[in-house]
């Protein structure tokens, strides 16, 4: 197995409990920030969908929940929580509110941006739901904005695993 730097990336998750992306080491993932009060909000179904097709083959997703964009994610860890839970049934890992963007963003979205760039060769994350796929041996191997449905990730998914 690779030694890739993903591997030594944490978060909190939003129970509260430290989340190491080490622990994922050896599967495919789909890293993606996420907001409840977003126009892709119900991507959430998607992502959820390909969780539960694919988990036992090696896939996890990771929602990383941001405010940064049009302030669409100001609740709780408990209130982003719930919502996910009742409005989607999300069963994925879902980690605290990060930023992905600016002096402030989390160290894994630092480096998920320099290694993957959006269209024109952008770092910067454009809105809610973009998505990182990640391989079996943590390379970044594509970005999606948020235009990409989850559904769309399918072939890509298979691919990898």
């Amino acid at each position: 197995m690779s030694d890739s730097p993903i591997y030594r990336f944490h978060a909190a998750a939003l129970d509260g409990r430290e989340m190491n992306l080490a622990d994922y080491r050896g599967q495919v993932l789909l890293i993606v920030n996420t907001a409840s009060q977003c126009g892709f909000t119900p991507q959430y179904a998607g992502l959820d969908q390909l969780y539960r097709q694919y988990h036992e083959r090696g896939l996890t997703v990771i929602g990383f929940p941001c405010n940064q964009f049009g302030q669409q994610e100001p609740g709780s860890a408990s209130e982003i929580g719930a919502f996910c839970q009742k409005n989607y049934g999300v069963s994925f890992p879902m980690a605290d509110k990060v930023d992905v963007n600016g002096p402030t963003a989390h160290p894994l979205w630092q480096y998920l941006t320099s290694t993957k760039r959006g269209f024109f060769g952008t770092r910067k994350v454009k809105w809610n739901f973009t998505k990182f796929l990640i391989n079996r041996d943590g390379r970044v191997v594509a970005r999606f904005g948020s235009l990409t449905k989850p559904e769309a990730l399918t072939r890509h998914i298979e691919k990898l695993l």
